[in-house]
């Protein structure tokens, strides 16, 4: 017995210090927690890499939908001005009918400001000449449906703008379209 006794002393003198039974309250408690390994240092980079990335654009987003705080100045639209110009009858070219048809047009000009409107009044008689001029040489069938009476308006417009260069108006509107 005491041959026994000796080796379990010898057994216990050769494990290296730190490896003996550690107490059985102890193993149970480590038992259940489980161990990380920490990650190698590329991964660490990446990471916080990853997430200033993240940061950043939440602090981007941020700014620009939230703004930057100071509002910008609001922009009041000038209302329009308006010139009535007087109505328009001219006959339309014939294309080989034997009934004359005519055209009756009120037309309105839009200005971008009622500072023109002195500027462009001595001007009428030219834009007058230049509506009748072009009205007189248009057919029946240039006036057929939408596509018709757009490219009448924006030939009009451009005419108009020619004749009181350097001036400008914005649109001319139709009030009255009568064909007979």
């Amino acid at each position: 017995m005491a041959a026994k006794a000796k080796e379990a002393d010898v057994e216990e003198d050769e494990k290296p210090e730190g490896e003996g039974e550690q107490p059985a309250s102890n193993s149970k408690l480590f038992k259940f927690i489980p161990r990380f390994k920490l990650p190698s240092l590329k991964w660490m980079i990446i990471g916080g890499a990853g997430l200033l990335v993240l940061i950043g654009g939440g602090g981007g987003a941020y700014y620009f939908l939230k703004g930057s705080g100071h509002k910008e100045p609001q922009v009041t639209a000038k209302p329009a001005t308006f010139v009535d110009l007087p109505d328009v009858l001219v006959n339309l070219s014939n294309s080989g009918g034997d009934r004359t048809q005519y055209l009756k047009v009120k037309i309105v000009l839009e200005l971008p400001d009622s500072s023109l409107v002195p500027q462009i009044q001595p001007l009428m008689p030219r834009v007058m000449d230049a509506f009748q001029t072009y009205l007189r040489e248009l057919r029946p069938t240039d006036l057929d449906g939408s596509a018709g009476l757009y490219r009448l308006k924006e030939e009009l417009m451009r005419r108009v703008n020619a004749a009181v260069a350097p001036n400008h108006i914005t649109a001319v509107l139709f009030k009255e379209i009568v064909v007979q």
